[in-house]
């Protein structure tokens, strides 16, 4: 080995490990077949396609190629409900593929809930794909281990959102690990730094961020084993099938004449809140209100309530009698049942939580929804989004219902959606890029010391 050779290893990057395509359906766009073609020679790697980009058909024809290519059993891991949009996509293309709820394996092909998967055995399958990866910060430590060690085993290994990293560069350190690239401690050592100066995220005041000089690198890297798309002109295709209708965002303030308890003190004026703390007792004490304000502008509309506490979760319910209750007490099986009867549009209006719901469904039929905002973007991006995607056909109006004290909620939001527009920028600039290894040639003749 040279050493520019020995240079380029150590810049890693990461190579293929998957094989030449097999079959590619006619049904697939072209930008959908560079993504498909682009994830099976990869092997290994994450498909961060923006909503409505066809994620689903572009997972199964990757399934399916893995079949015929191993002879062995494929597993595709999804959010609540979402199972079954595989299912009628797979019937486009005549695949077949089995729904497992209990660890069964009827065909090379399975699909389950992400909360199903303590049925299944690693060693059953050649490959594992997650679908709307990026939901796995709304689960315990412990069950993103179970997941992350269940790919591990995993000759083949598969991500696939529309946020891969919503809230802070990082975490796209989970996504790398979990594919079997550079871990995530490895990652914040080699393209990051921290306030504290120490590598123990766990501190309560430790402040990561991107190395000024490591931001090309980094970026870089991430689009060598991950591909990102918003548009399918971004890796160079038409966007004629795919403009979005319009976004129609309406601001609701509810005004709240109470004085806040904070920690069991009364507050002597209603300022802005500030802190998570306050911000929560905002919320609490115009429950009512909002709930009140939400009923009215969803009245004679098909729609979904975005609620974040029970008590607007149970209140909505009693003041709309054609809207349906998801609660986290219910199994799996009501949930799914509940989504399944909105979509067919069985349901007028469901009152849900962003955490449990927002991620991966296709609710083109509806173009209304009122949201009670949190400081989540992730969450605020996907619950507008399963309305606001290619294939709708109508303009999106979005009620976002808040008390006067919550502003510095929206303040954030909105800068968390520039940060997210600069990732998005940053990836589509360094598409397939190679980080280039600055050599200076030294052509001076060397002249030795005198004592040699």
């Amino acid at each position: 080995m040279n050493y520019t050779d020995f240079l380029k290893r150590k810049e890693h990057l990461s190579g293929n490990f998957g094989f030449n395509p097999i079959y590619m359906p006619d049904r697939l766009f072209d930008f959908q077949k560079y993504l498909t073609e682009w994830g099976i020679k990869k092997g290994r790697g994450a498909i961060y396609a923006d909503t409505g980009l066809g994620k689903t058909l572009i997972q199964l024809v990757i399934a399916d190629n893995i079949v015929k290519h191993t002879n062995g059993n494929v597993l595709i891991l999804t959010p609540l409900a979402v199972s079954f949009q595989f299912i009628e996509e797979a019937k486009t293309i005549d695949l077949d593929i089995y729904h497992s709820r209990d660890g069964k394996i009827k065909s090379k092909i399975i699909i389950t809930n992400y909360e199903r998967l303590h049925y299944f055995n690693s060693n059953d399958f050649q490959a594992v794909i997650l679908d709307e990866s990026s939901i796995l910060k709304n689960f315990n430590g412990a069950f993103k281990t179970q997941i992350t060690d269940f790919m591990k085993k995993m000759k083949y290994r598969f991500l696939s959102t529309a946020t891969p990293a919503p809230n802070d560069f990082i975490e796209l350190g989970t996504s790398s690990e979990a594919l079997g690239y550079l871990g995530y401690m490895e990652m914040l050592t080699r393209y990051f730094g921290n306030n504290e100066n120490n590598i123990r995220p766990q501190e309560v005041a430790c402040k990561w961020y991107l190395k000024p000089h490591a931001k090309d690198a980094f970026f870089k890297w991430v689009n060598s084993w991950g591909i990102s798309i918003q548009k399918p002109s971004d890796i160079g295709f038409s966007d004629e099938k795919y403009i979005l209708p319009e976004l129609i965002k309406k601001y609701h303030s509810v005004r709240n004449k109470n004085n806040l308890i904070i920690e069991g003190q009364i507050q002597m004026f209603n300022a802005t809140a500030r802190t998570m703390t306050e911000v929560r007792e905002e919320q609490k004490a115009t429950i009512p209100k909002r709930c009140e304000k939400a009923v009215e502008l969803s009245a004679g509309k098909t729609s979904v309530y975005w609620t974040n506490f029970n008590k607007e979760s149970e209140l909505l319910n009693t003041l709309d009698n054609d809207a349906v209750e998801i609660k986290g007490s219910m199994n799996i099986d009501k949930k799914e049942e509940i989504l399944l009867s909105f979509a067919r549009g069985e349901i007028k209006r469901i009152i849900t939580k962003p955490k449990m719901t927002s991620f991966g469904l296709n609710w083109q039929h509806c173009n209304h929804t009122v949201l009670f905002p949190t400081w989540s973007y992730e969450q605020y991006y996907q619950a507008i989004r399963r309305f606001w995607r290619f294939g709708q056909k109508d303009p999106v109006t979005v009620d976002i219902v808040y008390s006067d004290g919550q502003k510095r909620v929206l303040d954030t939001l909105e800068l968390k959606t520039q940060n997210a527009i600069k990732l998005w920028k940053r990836l589509n600039e360094n598409l397939h890029g190679h980080i280039p290894t600055n050599r200076k040639e030294i052509n001076d003749k060397i002249t030795l010391p005198s004592f040699i």
